[in-house]
């Protein structure tokens, strides 16, 4: 059972799922997330979130988005991950119970893989012809990022919809 409540994950999701889509179509487009986006998905979890979570979790959940967006501007100050990237991980950072982290670092690791494979065996096959304008094709050895958190989160949602407490 995960700490996320299913209560929670199902109220989050009809609003989660079409940011996480944009997120990733846009991301394997143009290698942005949009701002409005990032956004997008923290007005979700401060509107709602009120809601369906006592007041000192609701407060917890908010320095989750200051520490993961501290974090992230060191990593894209490294040059190790995109700016919108780090927002959109920060933002989503709001939605992820604490003690499910060890699931949500399995899950990610997991949807990055799949992720990755994905994108790069479409890149070689006619499926590229699909879109042949997406910015993600050309980019040599970066990666659209946005395709891999975004899927991520939505999974952990639909997952906590589920198997949530």
């Amino acid at each position: 059972m995960m700490e996320q409540t299913a209560l929670a994950a199902r109220l989050f999701l009809p609003f989660i799922l079409p940011i996480c889509i944009w997120v990733a179509w846009s991301d394997l487009r143009a290698m942005k997330i949009p701002n409005k986006a990032v956004i997008a998905l923290a007005v979700v979890f401060v509107l709602l979130g009120l809601f369906v979570m006592p007041w000192d979790q609701y407060l917890w959940r908010l320095s989750h988005l200051v520490i993961v967006l501290l974090v992230g501007i060191v990593l894209n100050a490294a040059g190790a991950m995109g700016a919108g990237d780090a927002k959109f991980a920060a933002a989503a950072a709001l939605f992820i119970a604490l003690g499910d982290l060890r699931f949500l670092i399995g899950l990610y690791a997991a949807n990055l893989l799949a992720a990755y494979v994905t994108h790069r065996l479409a890149k070689h096959t006619p499926l590229r012809k699909l879109a042949p304008d997406w910015k993600s094709w050309n980019v040599g050895s970066d990666f659209p990022m946005g395709l891999s958190l975004g899927a991520t989160l939505a999974l952990y949602i639909v997952f906590g919809a589920i198997y949530g407490s």
